[in-house]
Order: C-alpha cells, then sequence, then structure tokens
C-alpha cells in the first residue's frame, strides 16, 4: 500500500453471508488498531477495501469471488435518460455536506427507513448505537450530504472523502419518497461532488452477478470493476 511501516491483515472466522444466505463469508481487515489508517484508506479503497464502522475490509471467501468492487470514473461519466429524469425530478432539493455525526433528526429518518425498507432483516428496530458503528467512526474522513425540501431532510448520503476519490458508504432516505428515487439520485450527486472536486473516482462497493439489490450498479456508466491487482472498464 506504499507505507514504509509493516501493515498486519487479519482474518475473520466465516459467518453468514449478506448475499446469498445459503453461503459462508469471511474477510480481510486492516488492523483496525492502526495509526497509520487514515493515510491509508485511500490506497485501501483503490485496493477493493471498504469501510464498515471502523473495519476496512473486502471479502475473502473461500472458494467463491462473487464480490467485485466497482467504481466511476467520474470525468467521464454521462448520465443516461432515466438518469436526467431523476435529477429533474429533484430539482428542487437543497444539497449540502455536514459532518458524520448522530442527531435526532437523521436517525429518525434512518430508524424509519430501515423499518420501512428491511423488516426482520436484522437491522430493523436500530439502535443509537448501531447507528454511530454502522456508518462513522473517529478516524473516518465521512460527510453526511443531506437532501432537503424546504428544510425537510429526506435522505442522506453517507460519503467517505479521501485525496482523489468518494466512497457511497450508504443512503438512507424517507421510505414515503420513493417516487423521488432518491437511492440514484444521492449517487448522481456524488458523481458530480466529486468531479467538481476534482477528483477521480466514486466507488460504489462491491456489485455481485444476478444479485437482484445489486444490478442497479450496472446502470452508472462508464464503470470499473477490479480483476486482481487491475481496474478495468466493465463489458456492457
Amino acid at each position: 500500500m506504499g507505507s514504509q511501516h509493516h501493515i498486519r491483515l487479519f482474518q475473520t472466522v466465516e459467518h453468514a453471508c449478506g448475499y446469498w444466505p445459503e453461503r459462508l463469508s469471511r474477510d480481510l481487515i486492516i488492523d483496525p488498531t492502526d495509526p497509520y489508517l487514515p493515510t491509508l484508506f485511500g490506497r485501501a479503497l483503490a485496493m477493493g477495501f471498504r469501510r464498515s464502522g471502523g473495519h476496512v475490509y473486502r471479502p475473502h471467501c473461500v472458494g467463491c469471488r462473487a464480490c467485485i468492487s466497482v467504481r466511476i470514473p467520474v470525468r467521464r461519466f454521462e448520465a443516461n435518460r432515466a438518469q436526467k429524469r431523476c435529477l429533474a425530478r429533484n430539482a428542487d432539493l437543497e444539497v449540502r455536506s455536514v459532518p458524520a455525526r448522530r442527531t435526532a433528526e437523521n436517525f429518525a429518518l434512518y430508524k424509519r427507513y430501515l423499518d420501512t425498507r428491511h423488516v426482520g432483516g436484522g437491522m430493523d428496530d436500530p439502535a443509537p448505537g448501531n447507528f454511530d458503528s454502522f456508518l462513522a467512526c473517529g478516524w473516518s474522513p465521512t460527510e453526511f450530504m443531506e437532501f432537503r425540501r424546504d428544510g425537510q431532510l429526506l435522505a442522506v448520503a453517507v460519503t467517505d472523502v479521501v485525496a482523489d476519490a468518494l466512497s457511497a458508504v450508504y443512503t438512507f432516505y424517507a421510505p414515503e419518497e420513493s417516487a423521488r428515487s432518491l437511492g440514484t439520485y444521492a449517487i448522481l450527486r456524488q458523481v458530480q461532488r466529486a468531479k467538481d472536486e476534482g477528483r477521480e473516482h466514486l466507488y460504489l462497493g462491491f456489485w455481485l452477478d444476478g444479485h437482484p439489490k445489486m444490478a442497479y450498479k450496472r446502470g452508472y456508466r462508464p464503470l470499473e470493476f477490479l480483476d486482481g491487482a487491475e481496474w478495468k472498464p466493465m463489458p456492457e
């Protein structure tokens, strides 16, 4: 990773796969106590790692390579017709970035989103500590992109910020506003922000071929995927 000190990687025990319930998975995790972790994080993203809470990880499963890291090269991105309609549909929203801190307002929105979208999935009825441990940590370069209409908070895009890229960590939004396609809008605005700030990429985490919850990522073009140690264009 370009560091001059020794970097320790840990391998988790096998646990239930969050994508395919019939499979087991395990992860590689960069030492969460490493004082250089904030400096290493941007390079770790480029190597297919991702942050969840204070852990920087990537899947390392026995006999399975289904999780493919993907990213958008923002300078070459072009919105398709549906994405342009999404931008127009949400032109009335105010967007601003704020520190990644839990408030009564954003936690209430997060709870409503999970109680509606993830019923029985293990994430519903979250406690404040779940919010804190999942979305941010003390060292992470994280911001909350807020989307408001007339002052009302409709969505939050949790965004990690490094020197040459943004990483889309998670988005939650008002479930009654599903017609706005706020998840799509959040990605489009993160792409635009990265472009405006002179960054190269927006990381979208992992894509799994054939998984219905991941199919939307193929809709952002061009898209790159990590093939071993090399980023390549995603085939049409």
